[in-house]
Parts: C-alpha cells; structure tokens; sequence
C-alpha cells in the first residue's frame, strides 16, 4: 500500500504563487512517474503535468510556461511549483504515482484545495 501526502494548499491572489509537495511512502516497487492531477467544482479531473523517473515532463496547455513539475532522485517526493496563478487555477489538486508493475498500479492522494482569488 502506498500512501501520498499533499502539503502546500492554500490561498493566493491572482498573479501569486505557491508550492506543492507530496511524499511517497510504502511502497514495494518502484514509482514510474509522479503526476499532478487537478479537479474543479462541477469539472472532471484533469492531468496538470506529469514527470517520469527519467525525468521526462508532460503538461497541460493551461500550466505551460508557468507550473514546474520536478522529483527528487529517489523519486519518492514530487513537488508542482506553481508561479502566475489565474482564478481558473482554483481546484483541488491530487498527486498520483504510478508504480513500475504489470499491470499498472495507480495510487492517489486525498488532494489539497488551491484557491486563487481575483
């Protein structure tokens, strides 16, 4: 079982900025990729941007030039800097790790709310 732990939610004005962190813990294989999912009121979940262990990054067109999605070497904490922040940030947003099994397995934290006032 492997447990994720957000920490870094929180308020911010427009234009403003914040640091995501999340920390693995528990696991008995590997962790492929890191990811930061996010989901707002009414919205489905969204892929934010994702890092795999050879530090390869993905992201979605909104965050593009302003989010920064990095992982320690072990990979076993995974960090979503957030810079230039819209009120369309606003969201609760989730770290997923995908863990280096066949199949696939996939583990979520419980989420941190970012609220981005204008």
């Amino acid at each position: 079982q492997v447990q994720l732990v957000e920490s870094g939610g929180g308020l911010v004005q427009a234009g403003g900025s914040l640091r995501l962190s999340c920390a693995a813990s528990g696991s008995r294989f590997s962790i492929n990729a890191f990811g930061w999912y996010r989901q707002a009121p009414g919205k489905q979940r969204e892929l934010v941007a994702v890092i795999s262990s050879g530090g390869i990054t993905n992201y979605a067109d909104s965050v593009k030039g302003r989010f920064t999605i990095s992982r320690n070497n072990a990979m076993t904490t995974v960090a979503l800097q957030m810079d230039s922040l819209k009120p369309e940030d606003t969201a609760v947003y989730y770290c997923n790790a995908k863990l280096a099994t066949i199949p696939v397995m996939d583990y979520w934290g419980k989420g941190t709310l970012i609220t981005v006032s204008s």
